[in-house]
């Protein structure tokens, strides 16, 4: 057993993550723009081009900070035609368009010099027609060395008309598959893996690593990146339970949590879901209001699915690139984007925002999900955002909202508490998904000592243990208190 399996990095137990999608976060006019882009306040197509860049990311990182993120998620950042750049071209090139190789190494550097960790999205599934051993193939046929690099089936290629004859993502023409059976192709996939760790990056998020059943192919990634860093990150795009990927300690180190999404989707929409919008959400069912008790079942079955060194690396999030954002899916209702955060930053496991959430940015399905920053403060939702912000900090200055125990001790109706623990502290977090403000009456069994004083760490209120009972807790409605 190698010392890298069977554990997972500390620091992303202790992570807030941010999710960004380059060609919307934010422009910078330090990076040479080769032509015109959309507007970037208008609305995002499927093909079109805004123009944020990695440079963008580096000049917002006092924003990142403020805001209590320790971790950013890049979406891919690798030379391609498409703007949301899954369609690689060069995987040792970072695009020109989001300012190429020096602009990343600024941003990488800053970024840690500020202990702010840098994950990269690895798509190794699929590459693209202008990837340059399928470009040999277009231009050469038979005759091109790459042909076992992907399934052919006959010439010409139908590149670009009719039905492709070559194995593809989902019969995309526009994403030939990468053929992992051949150990030239994989010995390729393990080279760009390590390369970037060792050009100082903290991990990859896999996009649907799902589809490659290469034997053998993610336990080898798992070895060729921990032997370059034992702290680096591994998470998987799988939105089904993850045990097969995960149980074993030899592949991931996490998944993005859609199971959680949905979830929270399902309490915290409740019958204020728009159900149109959620239905086909990452392929699973549409959630089904749930109410507290349900929450508190799913949300503990969910840390005991795999072993807690990995439960407690989950890359927990309300939404991304890939479904309709959180916000629009609650019917753009705040108050409920804002309590399912006050939830996901006191969980455990890795919280991550995706960019604009906090500000109250919506959208619908792709390319709605993916709207453009909205940088003047006067179209910010900015009590959102100073609550996730002093969430954020609470979460960074008490450990046991990081690393302790999960516990329901209540769940009726709209109404969830539960206690964080460690050797420390003990924190009660109590949330109050209903339409009513709630007097409450608890009992904390023996976990606060009697006579203790709890202060709210969202606000001025406190209150005081007697025999075991915290008595007449007051929560608004849709509003949440931190006890500690």
């Amino acid at each position: 057993m190698t010392d890298y399996n069977h554990r997972t990095p500390d620091w992303v137990k202790n992570a807030v993550f941010y999710q960004i999608f380059p060609d919307r976060f934010a422009w910078s006019s330090h990076v040479n723009k080769p032509g015109v882009f959309e507007k970037w306040e208008s609305l995002p197509t499927i093909h079109g081009f805004k123009g944020g860049d990695l440079l963008g990311v580096y000049e917002k990182l006092d924003y990142l900070e403020d805001l209590g993120v320790n971790a950013i998620y890049l979406n891919p950042i690798f030379q391609s035609a498409s703007n949301h750049r899954y369609h690689t071209h060069d995987y040792y090139l970072v695009d020109p368009l989001l300012g190429g190789n020096d602009a990343f190494k600024t941003l990488l550097n800053a970024a840690h010099k500020r202990g702010i960790r840098i994950v990269l999205d690895g798509v190794f599934n699929h590459a693209s027609r202008g990837f340059f051993p399928f470009n040999h193939i277009l231009e050469n046929g038979q005759d091109s060395p790459y042909m076992d690099w992907f399934g052919i089936h006959g010439f010409p290629l139908n590149a670009y008309q009719g039905k492709p004859n070559y194995d593809c993502w989902w019969n995309l023409p526009a994403l030939p598959r990468l053929n992992t059976e051949n150990p030239v192709v994989r010995r390729y996939i393990m080279d760009i893996a390590r390369y970037w760790i060792d050009e100082g990056i903290d991990g990859w998020r896999l996009d649907v690593p799902f589809e490659i059943t290469t034997p053998g192919f993610w336990e080898e990634f798992r070895d060729v990146v921990k032997t370059a860093n034992p702290d680096a990150y591994i998470v998987g795009e799988v939105p089904t339970e993850a045990q097969e990927w995960l149980n074993s300690g030899d592949k991931f180190d996490a998944v993005m949590n859609y199971q959680l999404t949905h979830a929270a989707v399902g309490f915290f929409g409740g019958n204020h879901l728009d159900t149109n919008l959620a239905d086909g959400m990452m392929g699973l069912a549409v959630p089904q209001p749930m109410d507290a008790a349900g929450f508190a079942r799913r949300t503990s079955e969910l840390l005991q699915l795999y072993p807690q060194e990995f439960a407690y690396a989950q890359l927990n999030l309300l939404d991304s690139h890939d479904m309709p954002r959180f916000l629009s899916l609650m019917k753009g209702s705040i108050d409920r984007l804002k309590l399912a955060y006050s939830f996901l930053l006191t969980y455990p496991g890795a919280p991550c925002i995706y960019y604009g959430d906090e500000i109250g940015l919506d959208g619908g399905r792709d390319p709605l999900c993916r709207k453009s920053f909205p940088w003047r403060e006067q179209d910010w939702n900015t009590d959102l955002r100073d609550t996730i912000k002093e969430i954020t900090t609470v979460r960074h200055a008490i450990p046991a909202l990081r690393t302790g125990s999960y516990e329901p001790i209540y769940a009726e109706g709209g109404v969830l508490a539960y206690l964080r623990r460690d050797e420390l502290d003990t924190v009660l977090v109590v949330l109050n998904n209903s339409d009513n403000s709630i007097k409450l009456s608890l009992n904390v069994g023996d976990f606060f000592e009697d006579g203790a004083e709890l202060q709210d760490q969202l606000s001025d209120k406190h209150c005081v243990v007697e025999r075991q009972q915290i008595n007449d807790l007051s929560v608004p409605t849709m509003g949440a208190v931190i006890l500690a």
